[in-house]
């Protein structure tokens, strides 16, 4: 997972860092980003080469067939990583460290098919569960380190300012699981560092600009992930607590998520182009 495909010349300099979108299926990009008269069932083979990663979000609300991760796994690049955000039924429920069940189902529901190109699980939380020490730890606990012999890589998409605290913090560490550092004004924003690997969903693409994100920005996320790549933590992010994490050097997952969601994959392009 360490080689990133773009569709300028390949840069070892930037293995490791990874950039894309939420989903590969929406109507809007059929007439900005895909080519026209592409065929809606060739999408996935088209993004794949443009970007580097995708998000699938539809396993969040169904499980999916292992025939299609296979499917998937098939249709796309050697060096292409999918992460996911788990199903919903384990992280939307009062008491999360009952959520074994639902974690055993989603973890052994095909997701191994997609083999090396299995990315990060993302576990998202409602916008109201606020952090609760003991059940948080209980949910973690249940966390699988792998399955059918793939390793796990595990992030936390916490919604709910109850988590900015320090507490939550070493949790995480303890368990290995990275912190989403959300881009956004609508959920907490906060780029504490507590995993082997760092994940990023930025919220903020503005439909009035051509690449969705302005230049500047577009640069300065550009910096971060290389910084973050090198095992350091970007200035300017807000963060929660002042120790930092060990500097080591760590894969980046950077998603372009909502905002002008119909810009996301022009944002993704003009990132991997800068990174490139």
């Amino acid at each position: 997972m360490a080689s990133t495909t773009t569709t300028a010349p390949h840069d070892p300099h930037n293995a490791g860092i990874r950039v894309g979108v939420g989903g590969w299926t929406f109507e809007p990009w059929r007439n900005n980003f895909y080519p026209e008269g592409l065929a809606q069932s060739r999408e996935l083979e088209y993004a794949s080469r443009q970007l580097t990663a995708i998000e699938i979000n539809g396993t969040f609300y169904g499980s999916q067939k292992p025939s299609s991760f296979a499917k998937w796994r098939d249709e796309t690049p050697d060096d292409f990583v999918f992460s996911m955000k788990a199903t919903r039924y384990a992280t939307n429920r009062k008491v999360l460290a009952e959520a074994g069940e639902s974690i055993d189902r989603f973890v052994k529901s095909g997701i191994s098919e997609l083999r090396s190109k299995l990315g990060p699980i993302l576990w998202q939380f409602a916008s109201t569960k606020k952090f609760d020490p003991a059940d948080f730890e209980g949910f973690l606990k249940l966390l699988p380190g792998e399955v059918d012999g793939l390793p796990l890589k595990h992030a936390l998409d916490v919604r709910h300012a109850s988590f900015m605290t320090s507490e939550y913090l070493d949790l995480a560490r303890h368990y290995r699981c990275a912190t989403v550092f959300t881009d956004s004004d609508d959920y907490p924003s906060f780029a504490d560092v507590t995993g082997e690997f760092v994940y990023a969903r930025l919220m903020r693409t503005d439909a009035t600009l051509k690449a969705g994100v302005a230049p500047k920005q577009l640069d300065a996320w550009a910096d971060a992930a290389r910084a973050w790549r090198a095992g350091k933590e970007p200035t300017g992010l807000p963060r929660v607590a002042d120790k930092q994490a060990p500097i080591k050097p760590r894969d980046v997952y950077l998603y372009f998520i909502s905002g002008a969601k119909e810009k996301a994959p022009a944002a993704a392009v003009e990132l991997i182009k800068r990174l490139a």
